[in-house]
């Protein structure tokens, strides 16, 4: 059967449209369209860099507050959140036998003042028995010399001259050994009076009671708390900033800081302090941010994000940070030209947290970069520039 020439027509007609169609699909949606992209231009303004991190609120000056021997609770007179003077007493230890042992000391003080006025008494004695005997030595040998007396009594004066000498060095060295005692009785009455002055523990500062650890009757060893003093003035943020950001933070910097319990609310501060050691698990850098002024009812441990400002540029060039990309060990950007794309390598500053970086050399201000493209590129591909990119499923 032969086909008429209108329906012969006809089928070419639709075989030639079915072959333009989808060589039309295969070069605008297919694996032959071009990749669509979308661009942005360079722009030349102010550009501030920041760097985020997570930390909490802590005390730079805190104390705690326990007794230096081992001991037993007696009162505690004091509750957390309860505001102390310096000096107040906080707390008491039972002070056991120091009572006594102040007592026996200075007892023992008493004694040894005792024996160093009977040995000053003992030392002027034996110096004017000393004078006397000196001054009979010389008159006995005088009257020898004239032949008046014996050389066995002249004799016997000197050996009583130098018998008195002696004793006056005898009585000098007890005066100072009985001296010694009394230091030492002293000292001790001193010694104790200091461990029983620590059964009283006191404020060191006008802070607050940030936690009471023990209750009366309880035993304590040496060196554990009962209270822990805080000073509210001393109230900074121990802020945890990547290492990859760490480097540009320094001291004196402006901080925004928003707490947990005011997340709609910023406050002021700057940085206080770098630490100088990294954690190398983390990979975290200690940043120490001080408040500007102390918020209302802030807490200790409380959670804040702080913002930190670590250089702000008044006139600079940036471009998204998602056009930057990194080739063959370069960073650059793509650029469109003539429906094509060609890598462009830059020289790129700050990158800010809202995500632009800065363009320090390859780029001048108007100039357009690729931002966004379908799939990942190389020299020389096709491409379309769009306003938007919808992926499928979106």
């Amino acid at each position: 059967m032969k086909l008429r020439p209108n329906r012969r027509t006809a089928l070419v007609v639709g075989g030639i449209a079915g072959v333009l169609l989808l060589a039309w699909l295969a070069t605008s949606q297919g694996p032959l369209a071009p990749t669509r992209v979308t661009v942005a231009k360079v722009e030349q303004g102010p550009l501030v860099a920041s760097t985020f991190g997570i930390g909490t609120v802590e005390a730079r000056r805190s104390y705690a507050l326990g007794p230096t021997v081992a001991s037993r609770v007696a009162r505690v007179l004091v509750d957390q959140g309860d505001v102390v003077k310096a000096g107040q007493l906080v707390a008491e230890l039972d002070p056991v036998d120091l009572e006594d042992r102040v007592a026996s000391g200075q007892l023992a003080a008493q004694r040894a003042a005792s024996a160093v006025r009977a040995a000053e008494a003992q030392l002027a004695e034996a110096r004017s028995r000393a004078q006397l005997a000196a001054a009979s030595a010389r008159r006995s040998a005088e009257l020898r010399a004239q032949g008046f007396v014996s050389q066995e009594a002249a004799d016997a004066k000197g050996h009583e001259a130098n018998a008195a000498t002696a004793a006056v060095d005898a009585a000098t060295a007890q005066l100072a050994a009985a001296r010694r005692d009394h230091e030492r009785a002293v000292s001790d009455v001193a010694g104790v009076g200091k461990l029983r002055a620590q059964a009283r523990l006191t404020s060191p500062v006008d802070g607050v009671v940030s936690a009471r650890l023990v209750e009366p009757g309880t035993t304590l060893v040496a060196g554990q708390a009962v209270v822990q003093v805080i000073d509210p003035a001393s109230l900074w943020i121990k802020a945890r900033i990547d290492q990859g950001q760490a480097g540009a933070v320094r001291v004196g910097q402006p901080v925004e800081i928003v707490l947990r319990s005011e997340a709609a609310r910023a406050h002021r501060g700057d940085v206080e302090r770098v630490d100088w050691v990294s954690d190398a698990v983390t990979e975290e850098r200690i940043v120490n941010v001080g408040f500007a002024a102390r918020p209302e009812g802030i807490t200790v441990g409380e959670l804040v994000e702080v913002t930190i400002r670590t250089a702000d540029l008044p006139n600079a060039r940036s471009v998204p940070a998602a056009a930057v990309k990194r080739v063959n060990r370069q960073d650059g950007v793509w650029q469109a030209e003539g429906g094509r794309v060609a890598f462009r390598p830059v020289k790129i500053g700050i990158t800010t947290l809202d995500g632009r970086s800065q363009i320090l050399d390859g780029l001048d201000a108007g100039d357009e970069v690729v931002v966004h493209s379908e799939q990942g590129l190389q020299p020389d591909t096709r491409v379309k520039v769009v306003p938007a990119i919808v992926r499928a499923g979106s």
